[in-house]
């Protein structure tokens, strides 16, 4: 493969490229239309592309490799640190370029047309959960100024709402009745939206061999399945599931100076609508009556939270096994190191 490395930022219509003519040596820049980029990479030899995993950068990468080009995804947070001076194109780009020369950055796994269907699939219905949520707090509060106060939660409201209507109808005018009225038709709408993006979601765990396999495991329902389903792929984005877990933010921060460490709370870091489905299956998994025997030693030393987190670390590991080595679940899986010859382990 050719050495030239290319540093490309990307935007909706132009396109700053940065590179090295390894022959000459000579830094050159170049800006592209979105029209041109494809034919100015089809008239070059097979080179190393680096992009930041923005917006469209999925997209590009599959483009770009189609030509035979090798594309390489880079964390937004960790290109920031290798752009100076003022912010603009050309400065993204060469930022871009320098951080491709860093082998320690590690790249994001590229994903596949279904993959970012089923997870626009899960960013609507995440969408509209959004919307639900506003709309019966808009309506919770509108009807509060004038004397009518909803119970908490979603279903307990609109029960109560329901049932004393004719209560709620003589407290408001007919104009406030007739908002009610279209507020609730809304939310009607809302759920047909919802169940039917969940049906998607359904019909995509039957037809995905490892969507079907992470269902099998306690704690991970029909949308942690496919979202993981999503985000893995095959698996090889990560060398391991602690690398995995670590990159959706379930292992505590860690600072320290002049030889100590201090070990913190969660960091947070990666997509935290995948954390936030494994740690809602972890308390699911908590509130069962016969929790396993390492939740419930968990359990009797360390606080809910804390085991909550543990659990959802843990999903995270197993979720990368099962799809990476094509395994079933099986609940007494006792995995163990590697076992090494007798020749390896003889000092030489």
């Amino acid at each position: 493969m050719n050495a030239t490395t290319f540093g490309l930022d990307i935007a909706k219509n132009v396109m700053q490229l940065h590179w090295v003519e390894p022959a000459t040596g000579e830094i050159k820049r170049k800006k592209l239309s979105r029209g041109k980029l494809c034919e100015f990479f089809a008239q070059r030899e097979p080179a190393r592309i680096a992009l930041e995993a923005c917006g469209g950068a999925h997209h590009w990468a599959r483009t770009l490799g189609a030509l035979g080009h090798r594309v390489e995804l880079l964390p937004a947070r960790q290109v920031r640190p290798f752009a100076c001076g003022n912010k603009d194109d050309a400065a993204d780009a060469r930022a871009i370029w320098l951080a491709a020369q860093h082998g320690d950055i590690r790249r994001v796994a590229g994903k596949s047309v279904q993959q970012q269907a089923i997870q626009a699939t899960h960013r609507m219905r995440s969408h509209w959960v959004s919307v639900r949520t506003a709309s019966i707090n808009a309506l919770r509060g509108l009807l509060c100024e004038f004397g009518v106060v909803l119970p908490q939660g979603k279903q307990a409201g609109l029960k109560a709402l329901s049932r004393e209507r004719e209560s709620v109808d003589a407290q408001i005018p007919p104009l406030m009745a007739s908002l009610v009225d279209q507020q609730l038709e809304m939310l009607r709408d809302i759920e047909q939206h919802i169940d039917a993006l969940e049906k998607k979601l359904a019909a995509v765990q039957r037809e995905l061999p490892s969507a079907a396999r992470l269902r099998a495991v306690p704690g991970i329902g029909l949308l942690g399945a496919t979202a993981l389903a999503a985000t893995l792929g095959d698996g090889s984005g990560w060398r391991n599931g602690r690398e995995f877990a670590c990159c959706l933010g379930l292992v505590p921060r860690h600072d320290g100076t002049g030889g100590k460490v201090n070990i913190g709370a969660m960091s947070k870091r990666g997509d935290p609508y995948l954390r936030t489905l494994l740690i809602s299956g972890a308390r699911a998994v908590l509130r069962q009556s016969t929790p396993t025997p390492w939740v419930a030693q968990m359990l009797g030393r360390r606080p809910v939270n804390v085991v909550a987190v543990a659990l959802a670390h843990k999903l995270a590991r197993t979720a990368w096994a099962l799809v990476a080595h094509e395994r079933s679940y099986e609940a007494r899986w006792c995995s163990a190191p590697p076992q090494r010859s007798g020749a390896s382990m003889q000092i030489a």
